[in-house]
């Protein structure tokens, strides 16, 4: 079998921490606060990649809703050519889950190094499925606009715009060794939850 890593990129391993620069005041003020309250109620056993994979989960579930009650993006346009119907349950659901799985995304690295547990491979497995999560999520948005107020094609550079951001900031974390957290995203996972 190949080996895809060099001997330079494994030693590499061991030398690993997590440094990441937060200057979002809802970050630093209010989600941290409640995410280091969280995780006390965390209990140690728990993996803290099963956390992160919970959280996936959370979304994958909220885009098979979507996709079920609203395959074509019809729902909540005017003409509603499919005559597909949104449930108000599936509104609700939507919303807690989005809001679990954000905070199990906020809780899984302060578990992690609460239990010892802290690692490159948490973390690559934690930004991992949260690219994922950045195609899945803003499809599910398409659902509240639908396609009269956004187009399939803007909806494509959206999407594309919200990948792109994701894989620039682990870019430059891989290049400066620091992961600048962007402001908009605390702000984005709250404005969201409200929709």
């Amino acid at each position: 079998m190949a080996r895809f890593l060099t001997d330079e990129k494994l030693e590499g391993f061991d030398k690993y921490k997590y440094n990441s620069i937060d200057t979002s005041i809802l970050s630093n003020y209010v989600m941290h606060p409640f995410w280091n309250w969280c995780v006390q109620f965390c209990p140690v056993w728990v993996a803290p990649n099963l956390l992160t994979f919970t959280g996936f989960l959370l979304t994958v579930l909220n885009f098979l809703l979507f996709s079920y009650y609203d395959y074509g993006f019809h729902a909540l346009t005017e003409d509603n050519v499919t005559k597909d119907s949104i449930p108000n349950w599936v509104w609700a659901v939507t919303a807690v889950n989005l809001f679990v799985a954000y905070t199990l995304d906020g809780i899984d690295g302060k578990q992690a190094r609460r239990t010892g547990t802290s690692g490159p491979l948490g973390e690559l497995f934690d930004h991992g499925l949260d690219s994922y999560s950045a195609v899945f999520i803003p499809t599910c948005l398409y659902s509240i606009f639908g396609r009269n107020e956004l187009s399939p094609l803007r909806m494509f550079f959206v999407i594309w715009n919200v990948f792109l951001n994701f894989y620039l900031t682990h870019w430059e974390k891989y290049n400066t060794g620091v992961m600048f957290l962007p402001w908009g995203y605390d702000f984005t996972m709250i404005g969201l939850e409200q929709d």
